[in-house]
């Protein structure tokens, strides 16, 4: 398989765990992220393109090509400007696509990506006279959370094949157990009880001091995933909002005089922001700015009232176990370009069970 905007490895991951995959190549344009999947994947860093897919001209044959352009373009949370040059990067998979001889195709995006232009322009791609026709397309809108992931998180999955269509990926969870479905996994499970334990308690504020070389350039990392177990220094007056903010509650539960003037003049909408989450279900969509409850609701579950209370964001070690990462995954590059990576990931548990309909076409057809 060949992996485009390939981040920090979540597909690949999942393709991996799966077992009847190997890749061979990986793009990815940000630096950080393309040393953190190389750390995982490709030590040598002989098969990772770290650069514009747009240079990537050395097209292995593959018998599949996975990968999600970047979302920023299509999310709500950003301009939606149909002009955004993010919002074309499509073409360059359709090229690669092409290049490789790729047998089947695996398109990741987020959920509002089906209700846009490009979408529709990659559906003609795939017509009677399009530059994919050869390819039966078919379109999924798949939860996380329904693949055991401890996340409610929404994507668009678009499945390409020119050896026949693939069943709809097998659900394990939902959001109640039963007809030999699990139960959602919650916070409590993924925190506590799961193979990666994390104290509710943190000190730590920044990474380790190491560098690895990637490509003849010095990155921050490599960092295993308790060195991420790190929070900020939030100041008294953020410490006592999020005091006063309890499980499922957010900015709008805030007594008045805690509230930010802005927020007293916007009463409605972004009902997230401050919001702290639920031990016993998942986290919500988890973003890039996880860090900052101002963003959303990524407070610590842990609240009593007058009792034990963790007030602070999730770190970037919960936030990666959120996304389904475990303590094998080693990571590259700053605070900053960590969290990116981690809120910009395809979640390993969805990605496998996307390669098992996959695998099991490829094996069949």
């Amino acid at each position: 398989m060949l992996d485009l905007f390939a981040g920090c490895g979540g597909m690949t991951r999942g393709f991996l765990d799966e077992g009847r995959f190997m890749g061979i190549g990986a793009v990815e344009v940000d630096r950080a992220a393309a040393a953190t999947y190389a750390a995982n994947f490709d030590p040598d860093g002989r098969h990772t393109f770290a650069g514009d897919i747009a240079g990537y001209t050395d097209v292995p044959r593959v018998d599949v090509v996975i990968g999600g352009p970047p979302c920023q373009g299509f999310s709500a949370l950003g301009k939606r400007d149909p002009a955004d040059v993010r919002n074309q990067l499509w073409r360059e998979f359709v090229r690669v696509v092409r290049e490789s001889d790729a047998r089947m195709f695996v398109f990741e995006n987020v959920d509002r990506f089906a209700k846009t232009p490009e979408f529709q322009l990659l559906l003609q791609a795939a017509s009677e006279e399009g530059e994919l026709a050869d390819f039966d397309t078919q379109v999924f809108r798949l939860n996380a959370a329904d693949y055991g992931t401890p996340q409610k998180r929404i994507r668009t999955i678009v499945v390409g094949s020119r050896v026949g269509p693939v069943d709809a990926p097998r659900q394990t969870h939902a959001r109640t157990s039963g007809e030999g479905l699990e139960q959602w996994v919650g916070l409590r499970q993924a925190f506590l009880e799961g193979p990666v334990v994390l104290d509710a308690q943190v000190r730590e504020t920044w990474l380790p001091e190491s560098v690895v070389d990637f490509q003849g350039h010095e990155v921050p990392g490599t960092f295993k995933l308790r060195d991420l177990h790190i929070t900020r220094n939030h100041d008294l007056i953020s410490e006592v909002r999020y005091a006063h903010i309890a499980p499922g509650q957010g900015r709008f539960d805030l007594p008045d005089d805690l509230q930010y003037p802005c927020w007293r003049r916007h009463t409605r909408g972004a009902g997230d922001v401050l919001g702290r989450l639920k031990w016993d279900e998942p986290a919500v969509t988890i973003r890039t700015e996880f860090f900052r409850p101002e963003k959303g609701r990524f407070l610590h579950p842990q609240w009593e009232n007058g009792g034990d209370q963790v007030n602070r964001a999730l770190t970037h070690a919960e936030a990666a176990v959120v996304q389904g990462f475990d303590e094998r995954h080693l990571w590259c590059g700053t605070k900053a370009e960590i969290a990116r990576q981690i809120g910009n990931a395809v979640p390993p548990p969805l990605a496998r069970a996307i390669a098992d309909v996959v695998a099991r076409r490829l094996t069949s057809g």
